[in-house]
């Protein structure tokens, strides 16, 4: 088995490191919000959470593009890799989401518009990943994966502007809130 490159290790403690300080700042550090309490800390997990997954959705479709433009296999590992990371940070956003809710509305999950499109968007790139694995050419298997991950992130803006064109519960975190969309 081959080691693991020196600037990698040294990239894996250093994530560690920050990842405790976070968590540490979080905990330790940040104000108690007057009317959630304990349960805002969340956010501080959450919001990145979801900003990571969404943000590693469009590196998939942007690499997606790129492999159809000039062939390297380089774009379909990108791809790839970009919606593995992705679909784990998201998953990430909706538990820690869940976990928020429960304290703030009283329910773990509601058929809010901004909760059932990320659903959803985790769905779709769950399909990207079995998919995938049923393709055996490899060169069929990058020209789908690129195809699917071009297509699925249409789902990716569509969550992300939910909470501006539909009535919801889910705060507004980025911009003014509608009526329907100031939150708990």
């Amino acid at each position: 088995m081959e080691s693991k490159p020196r600037l990698l290790a040294l990239l894996d403690i250093v994530t560690v490191l920050l990842f405790l300080t976070a968590v540490v700042m979080v905990f330790l550090y940040a104000p108690m919000e007057a009317i959630m309490g304990q349960v805002q800390r969340v956010f501080y997990f959450h919001v990145a959470n979801a900003w990571v997954g969404m943000l590693g959705f469009m590196v998939a479709a942007i690499a997606g593009v790129a492999f159809l433009r000039k062939g390297d296999r380089k774009w379909d590992i990108v791809g790839m890799a970009a919606v593995e990371i992705s679909f784990v940070f998201f998953f990430i956003a909706i538990i820690s989401g869940s976990i928020w809710a429960r304290g703030s509305w009283g329910t773990w999950w509601t058929w809010d518009p901004r909760l059932t499109t990320a659903a959803i968007v985790e769905l779709v790139y769950a399909a990207y990943l079995m998919l995938r694995q049923g393709i055996e050419d490899p060169d069929r298997r990058a020209r789908f994966g690129a195809v699917y991950a071009i297509l699925s992130f249409i789902s990716v803006p569509l969550t992300f502007i939910s909470i501006r064109i539909f009535r919801t519960i889910h705060p507004v975190i980025i911009g003014t809130a509608s009526a329907g969309a100031e939150g708990s």
